[in-house]
């Protein structure tokens, strides 16, 4: 027995470490990988792994090294807690960087572990590693390299302080410490699997090799299509660093058939005439007004319109950057579809020091999700007869005057297309948006004004609200035009308390009055149940009706039976296990689900531990499809502030689902075939194909007391049935399946957080894969005005 616990050992470990002292850890070449001399290396195979000589402990580390390669190198480690090493134990969890750097990051090593097995990449190559060490540090020590890191990538000092640990108050005492620990790990690129991310590793995978360089040019050369592409700068007195940056990352495009439009907007600093009149000089694509008064960000983007003789426009702020294949990606998607009037692309923030990092990878078109936040932002490119169509800018919506344009183009196209590449660098400098979302109060006013705006052109029946403590994002909440009656379907069987709890909350705290409840029995055996119906038959005589179905458990047929017997124009698929948080839950629901162009709408759900558990369907988690942010804490805003948002996914839980009862026939109700699982999922595919838009509801909040009333998947026929759903599912929806329209290919399937993915080699842009386009059906018709 050794004199020392293990546990005692791990104390002593953990108190070294916060002092900073690091063990160094020994790399053991074992299998194809030879040791050249003082630190370089030979991979010799496909399958090359060191293991790890030294004092690892369990629980969160920093690891550091040095390292030199001419490539990207990814690192993969395998844990062994005894039973040896396996892939299911395994995770890329950073890399060697091409170029000569010292590194460092984070690790989080399980209990138990016995060894470490670490894996150079999976070909051959000759790299220097070498000076690896580890620390083992606390979860006060992430907090505060998150909150250097914080203050790094915005350029800030330590005397905002104060703010930041003001901001951090607020999120324990509004959010939770839970919710602020996911802020911290998201903050350094950890995932809620406790594996680091690594922005800066995924960047350097995605880095243009020469050759790829050199496709791009050839293809340039081979468009059919070279649009002329007027880039608008507004310009105002802006640091000459910046101002400098951005021009180039201009000049610097492979695509060269553009013109950069420049207004000052009276610039009262004397460098910002000088270094406009060396670029004029310098390449004649360049224009520049000088506006004799200050007009602000609106009238001077039109002075730059005024210059602008392309065919799209591009919108580019004076000290942001663009990458150097932006103009390119839009002009290859154009050559495909030259029908495009609106491009947006994905983007990152880039600080002051040059260091990139809060990747925001968006979903396809998403119109809902337009209507909560300017979630398009950078870079878009607009056909310039829409923008001249409009007058281009208006003023008096400064600081959302993008969000505005936006919003009106889209009033006029959905030929809105999105290619989900990194093509535009938001530079963060102290005091700005980029830098601080909540640095300009008068942004989120002029947002809120923007979408009041277009309620009132849009003849909605709607309110918009500012969200609690977020800025710059709204909740437009549709009231039910038409009063229609609610058909609330509930398949039970047994399980008297459950359906008491589901059936009190709803009677009891719904404030919408037009709804009934059909009980549909399937083969209860309790009297106690049929104690309870006569029960709720007694006290809501109008409102609540059961009807028997004695089959063998099928979700789907027990819904569609339900649909038949409903007398409500909008129904509501609802289990049995759930419980109504909040009162306007119905009129929330119905509001949406009553619009010709909405399909399903889903609910957010959450464990009795209030750790989220539905906030939309994922399609391609885990190879079929999972639940958007699940396990999160209740008030966590989630990724880029999604779980606070109304916004549109492709599909949402059964769970508590409302639609029209005419798509509900119209898509021939659930397939029964799917007896327990991926009906929704199915559904709400064969909604979204028939060009349905379906959304999810942050605001609706229910209780789900998941798998109550079935249980899990824990036996072989259970097991079975569910392998020949997971085939039946993928058979036939297996190119959305791939490729989700309302998430983005860049982030990850492994995991349900939003968190980083590999970067997508396979761009497919899904406004037209197996899908009508109901809205310019309705306008045909006359059912949809816009």
């Amino acid at each position: 027995m050794p004199f020392f616990s293990e546990k005692a050992m791990n104390i002593w470990y953990f108190i070294i470490g916060c002092f900073g002292i690091t063990n160094k850890i020994k790399l053991d070449p074992v299998n194809d990988i030879v040791k050249i001399e003082n630190g370089n290396w030979n991979s010799v195979g496909d399958d090359p792994y060191f293991l790890l000589d030294g004092k690892i402990i369990s629980g969160w580390n920093r690891l550091s090294w040095d390292s030199i390669s001419d490539n990207y190198i990814p690192l993969k480690l395998y844990w062994d807690d005894g039973d040896g090493y396996s892939e299911e134990k395994s995770v890329i969890f950073s890399g060697i960087p091409s170029g000569k750097v010292s590194y460092k990051t984070f690790l989080h090593v399980p209990p138990n572990t016995k060894g470490i097995r670490l894996d150079p990449g999976e070909g051959k190559a000759e790299f220097y590693f070498d000076n690896l060490r580890i620390r083992r540090i606390s979860r006060i020590s992430l907090l505060i390299a998150s909150f250097r890191n914080f203050l790094k990538q915005r350029g800030i000092g330590y005397k905002h302080i104060g703010m930041i640990f003001s901001k951090v108050v607020n999120i324990c005492r509004n959010e939770g410490v839970a919710s602020l620990w996911l802020r911290v790990k998201r903050n350094l690129d950890i995932n809620t699997n406790n594996v680091v991310s690594g922005y800066d590793s995924w960047i350097e995978k995605n880095k243009l090799m020469d050759s790829e360089i050199e496709e791009i040019k050839n293809n340039i050369e081979q468009f059919s299509y070279k649009p002329l592409i007027s880039i608008v700068l507004p310009v105002y007195n802006v640091d000459e660093i910046w101002l400098r940056k951005c021009i180039d990352s201009v000049i610097n495009q492979y695509y060269y058939n553009w013109e950069l439009c420049i207004s000052d907007d009276a610039s009262t600093k004397n460098h910002i005439k000088k270094v406009l009149q060396e670029y004029v000089k310098q390449d004649s694509r360049i224009k520049v007004v000088y506006r004799s008064e200050n007009g602000h960000i609106s009238r001077s983007s039109n002075s730059s319109l005024e210059l602008a003789t392309g065919e799209f426009i591009a919108l580019l702020d004076h000290d942001d950057e663009l990458t150097v294949d932006a103009l390119y990606e839009n002009v290859r998607l154009l050559n495909v579809h030259p029908e495009a009037d609106v491009i947006y692309s994905d983007e990152d923030k880039i600080s002051t020091e040059g260091e990139r990092f809060s990747p925001f990878f968006k979903p396809d078109w998403s119109p809902d999700l337009l209507m909560s936040q300017m979630y398009i932002c950078h870079l878009t490119l607009y056909r310039k007869s829409l923008i001249d169509k409009l007058g281009g800018f208006r003023a008096g919506y400064e600081g959302s005057q993008d969000f505005d344009l936006m919003l009106r183009v889209s009033e006029l196209t959905d030929r809105i297309f999105h290619i989900p590449k990194i093509l535009y660098h938001w530079r963060t400098i102290p005091n700005s948006t980029a830098s601080n979302t909540g640095s300009k109060d008068y942004t989120h006013i002029a947002g809120l004004k923007a979408l009041e705006s277009a309620v009132e052109r849009r003849g909605i029946k709607a309110v918009v609200e500012s969200i609690e403590d977020e800025s710059n994002i709204y909740l437009t909440r549709y009231i039910p035009v038409g009063n229609p009656k609610i058909s609330i379907i509930i398949p039970t069987k047994n399980m008297v308390s459950v359906l008491q709890k589901c059936l009190e909350s709803i009677f009891e705290k719904t404030v919408y009055e037009n709804f009934e409840v059909l009980i549909i029995d399937n083969g209860s055996d309790d009297p106690e149940v049929f104690n309870l119906y006569s029960y709720w038959e007694e006290n809501e005589k109008s409102r609540f009706r059961v009807w028997p179905l004695n089959i063998p458990f099928n979700y789907s047929k027990l819904n569609n039976f339900g649909a038949i017997k409903a007398e409500g124009e909008l129904l509501l698929l609802l289990n049995n296990d759930v419980e109504v948080i909040s009162e306007n839950w119905l009129t929330d629901m119905a509001g949406q689900a009553i619009r010709p162009e909405i399909g399903a709408v889903g609910a957010c759900l959450y464990y009795p531990d209030e750790l989220l558990q539905h906030g939309g369907v994922v399609l391609g988690l885990g190879g079929v499809a999972g639940h958007s942010h699940k396990h999160f804490p209740a008030e966590n805003p989630g990724y880029f502030r999604r779980l606070k948002v109304i916004s549109n996914y492709t599909a949402v839980t059964a769970a508590c689902l409302m639609i029209r009862k005419e798509i509900f026939l119209e898509v021939g109700g659930l397939e029964e075939e799917l007896q327990v699982a991926f009906n929704d999922v199915d559904f709400c595919l064969k909604v979204w194909s028939k060009g349905y838009n379906n959304l999810w509801l942050p605001q609706v909040k229910l209780f789900h007391y998941e798998s109550k009333s079935r249980g899990y998947e824990d036996t072989p026929e259970k097991q079975a049935r569910f392998l020949k759903e997971i085939n039946w599912i993928k058979r036939q929806w297996s190119s959305v399946l791939d490729n989700d329209p309302a998430y983005n290919p860049n982030l990850t399937k492994d995991r349900e957080d939003f968190s980083l993915g590999e970067p997508a080699s396979v761009y497919i842009n899904n406004i037209g894969v197996n899908r009508k386009n109901k809205l310019k059906q309705m306008e045909v018709k006359g059912e949809y005005s816009g």
